[in-house]
């Protein structure tokens, strides 16, 4: 009988041992926001999850503004910035699609936003490097299929609405 026990255990130990680790998985949402109140309409993107080679934590969301809102955004380049949009950001907005990310997906995210936090300034235009380019720009990045209609770019839900519309089937609406 000891042996048997023994034995039962050498076995449950080789079966815990040689599970595979719990997948892990770093998902990407793409939010806008409307005009309304005091919000100017706004895209970001908000990652988490885990990433799977090394088990990180990820949790936090990304957009690009002018760093000060101003009559100067009308007439051309100011000093822009990522932001870092926090939990009443992500409340008062509206998710509108989502995707699960590799890890060279979520690599090449962040090499973006990594790009877009270096560039030199003025880094804003509102009419060709605003929060719908930042976003359009990372749904490029993940491998979605993005079509960039200049009536769209300074309209951050219908831009999204439409970059889902071209990738049905290949992302989560809402």
């Amino acid at each position: 009988m000891p042996r048997f026990i023994a034995r039962l255990a050498l076995g449950l130990l080789l079966l815990t041992g040689l599970q595979a680790p719990a997948l892990a998985a770093v998902e990407i949402a793409f939010y806008s926001r409307e005009l309304g109140g005091n919000n100017f309409p706004h895209a970001f993107v908000q990652l988490s999850g885990r990433v799977d080679a090394t088990g990180e934590a990820v949790d936090t969301s990304y957009g690009f503004t002018a760093r000060a809102v101003s009559p100067a955004i009308l007439f051309g380049s100011v000093s822009g910035e990522v932001v870092v949009e926090g939990p009443q950001q992500i409340a008062r907005s509206d998710r509108q699609f989502s995707l699960v990310l590799s890890d060279e997906q979520y690599r090449a995210v962040m090499a973006v936003v990594e790009a877009w936090r270096n560039r030199a300034q003025p880094s804003y235009n509102l009419n060709r490097r605003n929060c719908v380019h930042f976003v359009a720009e990372l749904a490029i990045t993940v491998g979605l299929r993005v079509e960039q209609p200049s009536r769209l770019m300074k309209r951050p839900r219908s831009f999204l609405q439409h970059v889902l519309s071209l990738n049905q089937g290949r992302v989560r609406p809402g």
